[in-house]
């Protein structure tokens, strides 16, 4: 498998697209038609000292900038661009219109990062879809994620959107879902409209889920092995409250929401060696998660 695809071999390998997504806890998304490069904002037909200067913002802040397009033609007027929050209990999302990107950083990006929204622009109601289709990134998200986004318009509309890169190469087709901050992986299609659906409704598709943003990887895992062993599909049905390490090397994550309160354990160990994207030019262990117990907690248990 030495000459396949990072996408191919990590279907072949059925490696679990849980506990995937970046942990990003807030996004700048500014639209830029036309082709981009392998480093979108500095290889595209923006202004590079301007992509510089937007790069350099969002990594003193934490904050995810990207360059997203609509699919097809681009819309002649003012750059759609948008602000997003996404929290662990708050999450919220704005739209921006600017003629020049520069504007942008006349905001204060702080702002993005609390609970409360900035008031930088238009609330938007309701959430839009990001599909990775930058094939200079990597071959796997234009392969799979351009007739991803295409689909995307079918049943999302205006808000279906690509975007430059969002991690993880090898799960493409690759969807994120705005202000929720969720991932979705290996989406065609045909998966793309039941994923949409679910999530409209404020439910989760568990067989292409790859974990909130707000969470980092081991609490992704746990939300993953809860929703699936107790069967819990609503998005805001769980909220990780605790993290902590345990003798002999486990991690307990404890959550609580409307379905109750509970405790897991896992432990990390690493998967085998291989390629984690298409450019890759060595070999990494991946780190694999395992459940040791899912608990129900009473409501006098800490």
């Amino acid at each position: 498998m030495r000459d396949a695809t990072c996408s191919a071999v990590s279907r072949a390998l059925a490696e679990p697209l849980f506990a995937t997504a970046s942990r990003v806890p807030a996004w700048v998304l500014i639209e830029q038609p036309g082709p981009w490069g392998r480093d979108a904002l500095l290889e595209s037909r923006l202004d590079p000292a301007t992509g510089q200067a937007l790069h350099q913002r969002g990594h003193a802040t934490g904050v995810r900038v990207v360059l997203v397009r609509r699919p097809g033609r681009a819309v002649p007027g003012p750059r759609r661009c948008f602000v997003a929050h996404t929290g662990r209990r708050a999450r919220w999302l704005e739209e921006v219109r600017v003629e020049d990107p520069l504007q942008l950083l006349a905001l204060d990006w702080a702002g993005l990062l609390q609970a409360e929204p900035a008031g930088f622009g238009e609330r938007v109601r309701g959430s839009v879809y990001l599909a990775c289709t930058n094939g200079r990134h990597d071959q796997c998200c234009a392969t799979w994620g351009r007739p991803l986004a295409q689909a995307l318009v079918g049943v999302a509309g205006e808000r279906a959107w690509e975007v430059s890169h969002i991690g993880g190469d090898r799960f493409a087709g690759n969807l994120v879902c705005l202000p929720e901050g969720v991932y979705y992986g290996r989406l065609g299609p045909l998966e793309a409209p039941r994923a949409v659906a679910l999530h409209e409704r404020g439910q989760v598709d568990l067989e292409h889920y790859r974990g909130r943003c707000c969470y980092p990887p081991v609490v992704q895992a746990a939300e993953h092995f809860l929703r699936r062993v107790e069967g819990l599909i609503r998005l805001d049905d769980l909220v990780a409250s605790w993290r902590g390490h345990e003798p002999g090397g486990a991690v307990a994550v404890r959550f609580g929401g409307p379905a109750g309160r509970w405790l897991v354990r896992l432990r990390v160990t690493a998967a085998p060696d291989r390629l984690l994207t298409c450019h890759a030019l060595q070999p990494h262990r991946p780190p694999a998660y395992h459940l040791l117990e899912v608990m129900r907690l009473e409501e006098h248990d800490r």
